[in-house]
């Protein structure tokens, strides 16, 4: 028996999993569970990154009661970051990717180094969350702060420091930043130079599945725990998923499916070309050094927070609840853009759909699982015309579709995702980030052969459902549509 210990952060909330591999599978076990809930202080939105390690030490202690275990791996969301003074210490809490010091970023950006340009060293998508716009913002509006800055670590990286002193930062997460050159591998001097950030806060870069260290001194005597190794995993949780991805075949679309929905496939190198360019297509870094080539969309992050809405309002629903609700809602009555600007903020989701469909001359929906509806289908057609985009760009077609990742328990969404795209969806797992965090533990320990054997044994999952598409000719029109208004 070997186990591992896996901490996956999603934007919303966290987990301590315990894995167990005994040779031929894989079995999880929770054992700390917490929220993770930003905090705004004088118009700034912040993580509460303090707690979070706090929680981080909550689960090693539940997981020293547990079992023993012989290594540690941390996933979390891309872009944010904290930074260090020169004696080790943050500066500040790390600021959310959602905080609105981004805004008006990217035109800046452009107009120190041309988009164009821009893209074709990056290869990244551009979002004014980015980690390369949040330290534009600080450039030009509080220069006293990275002139203090001895260090950049992005969140999982961040974490790793906290457990073991070491400053480093691993691949995968790197490059959600917009600042690594994509086809080297490597910080991007161009780019760090051009936009005015200091080069020498950048850590090394390591790959996915190294060991970063062990557990610290002091780390081990405050929770008496004995030393074991910290490995840094694939960081960024969308490519510890993709680890997990069950397929057999060498070419194959995926979409990661939770606050965000990526959409994606795998590739040996960056795909960077005027027509990637075009469609704003990102370039993202994997284990094994493998590209992943996928779109960004907002995903259930529209369901989260409109749930949240109607609790402050009152009306607390499950999951389960609002997709019941929507089944009862009429098909096809209204559409949205996930991606439009005006659904990125926290706050009152709903009143912005129905503001978002009034204005676009469509039926407003008024009832909950007309809401709710909304989102799903509107999430299943973006999901095809990304797909379509993603095609033709690497000239291959991909008869199925894998999904993973907690979205996959609306059945609803998934059933929509094959009839709207006109192909099979394979659900399956649902935890795949923490699993591909596992799996990665385990090749780095030798237990695991390779990336295709962790598919192997993932494959062997239950927990895997196929959705056969079904009403193609309405989902077809209602796709024609949803282009013509939505999306011209």
């Amino acid at each position: 028996m070997k186990r591992v210990l896996a901490f996956d952060f999603g934007a919303s909330s966290g987990r301590a999993m315990l894995g167990t591999y005994d040779g031929n599978s894989i079995e999880l076990k929770e054992i700390h569970r917490f929220t993770n809930d930003p905090v705004i202080v004088n118009g700034t939105m912040y993580w509460d990154i303090l707690r979070l390690f706090h929680e981080i030490k909550q689960g090693l202690l539940k997981a020293k009661h547990e079992s023993e275990f012989d290594s540690i791996g941390i996933d979390t969301w891309g872009v944010d970051f904290g930074l260090l003074d020169k004696a080790g210490n943050l500066l500040e809490n790390p600021v959310h990717y959602r905080d609105n010091r981004t805004l008006g970023m990217l035109e800046e950006s452009f107009l120190k180094l041309p988009k164009q340009e821009f893209y074709s060293i990056t290869g990244n998508q551009f979002m004014e969350i980015n980690t390369a716009f949040q330290l534009l913002s600080l450039v030009l509006n509080r220069p006293d702060l990275l002139e203090r800055t001895d260090k950049l670590l992005l969140t999982p990286d961040l974490f790793n420091y906290m457990l073991t002193g070491e400053k480093k930062a691993e691949y995968s997460i790197a490059s959600t930043t917009q600042l690594l050159d994509a086809k080297k591998g490597v910080w991007s001097e161009k780019v760090i130079q051009t936009l005015g950030i200091p080069k020498h806060i950048f850590p090394t870069i390591v790959p996915s599945g190294t060991k970063i260290g062990v557990l610290s001194d002091e780390i081990c005597e405050e929770l008496g725990l004995k030393k074991c190794d910290v490995i840094a995993v694939a960081g960024h949780d969308t490519q510890s998923a993709l680890v997990a991805v069950p397929s057999k075949e060498e070419n194959f679309i995926f979409i990661s499916c939770g606050t965000w929905s990526l959409i994606g496939t795998e590739l040996e190198a960056p795909l960077i070309n005027e027509k990637s360019d075009y469609y704003n297509i990102t370039n993202e870094g994997g284990y094994g050094g493998r590209a992943s080539f996928l779109k960004n969309i907002t995903g259930l992050w529209l369901v989260q927070e409109s749930r949240r809405q109607w609790m402050r309002e009152g009306n607390e629903y499950s999951f389960g609840q609002l997709e019941e609700l929507a089944m009862k809602a009429a098909p096809f009555a209204s559409f949205i853009d996930p991606d439009a600007p005006e659904f990125s903020a926290s706050g009152d989701i709903p009143s912005r759909i129905r503001e978002y469909c009034r204005s676009h001359g469509q039926k407003v929906p008024e009832t909950v699982g007309e809401m709710i509806r909304c989102i799903n289908e509107s999430l299943a057609l973006k999901y095809r015309y990304s797909l379509e985009q993603i095609s033709e760009c690497t000239g291959l077609d991909y008869p199925a579709i894998h999904m993973v990742g907690g979205g996959i328990k609306s059945s609803q969404l998934c059933q929509f995702t094959a009839n709207a795209n006109g192909r099979r969806v394979i659900a399956g797992p649902v935890e795949a980030t923490v699993l591909g965090n596992v799996a990665l533990q385990l090749i780095a320990a030798g237990q695991i052969r390779d990336l295709a054997e962790a598919r192997r044994i993932i494959g062997q999952s239950p927990d895997i459902t196929r959705y056969e598409p079904d009403n193609v000719d309405a989902w077809e029109e209602a796709y024609k549509y949803y282009k013509d208004l939505i999306l011209k």
